[in-house]
C-alpha cells in the first residue's frame, strides 16, 4: 500500500481522479483497435517473421498506488535482451546515457532489424491498448517506469515517487514529444508535472500532437 508523503502536494487535474477520463479513455480504446484491427492482420504475418515468436514482450511495471502489473508491447529486441542486460551490467552502464533511474544508450545492439524502426515510431506501444482495457493503464499519464527502475526513484526521490503514482501511467505524455527528456530528473519532472496538470480537452489534443508526429518521422 503507498503512503501518502505530505510533501508531495504538487497540483495534478482533477480529471485524472474523475470516471469521465476513464469513460472516454475506454471508448476512445476500442474505436482505435477497431481502427487498426485491419492493420493488425495484415502485418502480423510479417510481423511474426521478422519478429518471430513471442512477438509480444511482457515486462513488470510500477503503476496506480505502487502496484505492478504487466505491460504489453511489441517485443523489438533479441529475445534473451533483459539476460544479456543483467550480464553485463558494467558494459550497458557505461553505454547508458540517462540519469538514474532512466536507462537510455544509443543504436542498442540488442534491437532486432525491424525492432528499432518500431521503437522509434512508437509503435511497439500499441499493445498497451489491451493495458488499457484491463484497467491498468490510462491515454495520457506518467510513463510506467520498470519495477526496477521505481524503486529506483523512490530511493532518489521518494516525494516524486508518491507523486506520479497517485493516477495511472498513461500511453502518451508530455515527455514522449521532448527532446530533452532524457537530458535529466529535474527535465523529466517537469514534463511529467505539465502532463498532469492538463485538462481533459488538453489531453486528448495532446494525443493527436503525438500521433501527427510520430507518422511525421515515418514519412
Amino acid at each position: 500500500m503507498l503512503q501518502k508523503n505530505k510533501k508531495a502536494k504538487i497540483f495534478i487535474h482533477s480529471s485524472f481522479f474523475g470516471h469521465f477520463k476513464l469513460i472516454i479513455d475506454l471508448l476512445l480504446t476500442i474505436f482505435i483497435l477497431i481502427l487498426i484491427s485491419p492493420l493488425i492482420i495484415i502485418s502480423f504475418p510479417f510481423l511474426l517473421w521478422q519478429i518471430g515468436q513471442p512477438i509480444i514482450f511482457k515486462q513488470k511495471r510500477t503503476g496506480k498506488g505502487a502496484q505492478n502489473f504487466e505491460l504489453y508491447k511489441l517485443r523489438t529486441m533479441v529475445k534473451n535482451a533483459e539476460l544479456l542486460r543483467s550480464k553485463n551490467q558494467k558494459h550497458f552502464a557505461e553505454l547508458n546515457y540517462a540519469p538514474a533511474p532512466m536507462f537510455k544508450i544509443k543504436n542498442d545492439p540488442r534491437f532486432l532489424k525491424i525492432g528499432k524502426f518500431l521503437s522509434h515510431s512508437g509503435l511497439d506501444e500499441l499493445p498497451q491498448l489491451i493495458n488499457i482495457l484491463k484497467g491498468q493503464m490510462s491515454l495520457v499519464g506518467p510513463r510506467p517506469l520498470p519495477t526496477n527502475e521505481a524503486q529506483t526513484l523512490k530511493k532518489i526521490d521518494p516525494d516524486w515517487y508518491f507523486w506520479r503514482h497517485q493516477v495511472k501511467p498513461g500511453l502518451f505524455s508530455l515527455w514522449v514529444l521532448n527532446n530533452e527528456r532524457h537530458k535529466n530528473l529535474e527535465a523529466w519532472r517537469g514534463l511529467e508535472k505539465k502532463t498532469l496538470a492538463l485538462n481533459l480537452k488538453q489531453q486528448y489534443f495532446l494525443i493527436f500532437q503525438i500521433i501527427w508526429s510520430q507518422l511525421l518521422k515515418m514519412l
